[in-house]
């Protein structure tokens, strides 16, 4: 199994960090671009979206991204001590009406939801715990 842990400040400037350590697994492990991508795309909605909002405060937080790669299966784990925040009760957004006529929100954790094969949260020991998995097909690695 192969494994990377990337921890990030709660800075929006992080995320280029995060891009290049995605970028870095996918050469080391020789990942197809389309998964680079996949797991880049997925990650930065979730990682901005905590950084944006999981906090109440102006102090520096860590957020730790685990990603695991096995048997075609890509795993990544998002570990914040932001406020208590299940993505997954977010309301699906409606995307038969026009796109200005939507509410605000809600519409990157329904693209995530779209991307990955499963997605789980938990709440453990004060942390927010989001569990992303996708299977590729054989012919893609």
């Amino acid at each position: 199994m192969s494994h990377e842990s990337i921890i990030l400040k709660n800075d929006l400037s992080e995320i280029e960090t995060m891009v290049l350590a995605i970028e870095a697994f996918g050469q080391v492990h020789a990942l197809p671009l389309r998964i680079v991508f996949d797991m880049n795309l997925v990650l930065e909605e979730i990682i901005t979206n905590i950084m944006s909002y999981g906090y109440k405060d102006k102090l520096e937080h860590c957020i730790r991204v685990d990603i695991f790669w096995e048997n075609n299966l890509l795993r990544l784990i998002v570990t914040d001590d932001g406020e208590p925040f299940n993505p997954l009760e977010m309301a699906v957004p409606n995307l038969d009406i026009p796109l200005e006529e939507r509410a605000v929100g809600g519409l990157g954790i329904y693209f995530v939801k779209q991307k990955m094969d499963e997605v789980v949260y938990k709440w453990e020991q004060g942390h927010n715990v989001l569990i992303m998995s996708k299977g590729y097909a054989k012919e893609m690695t």
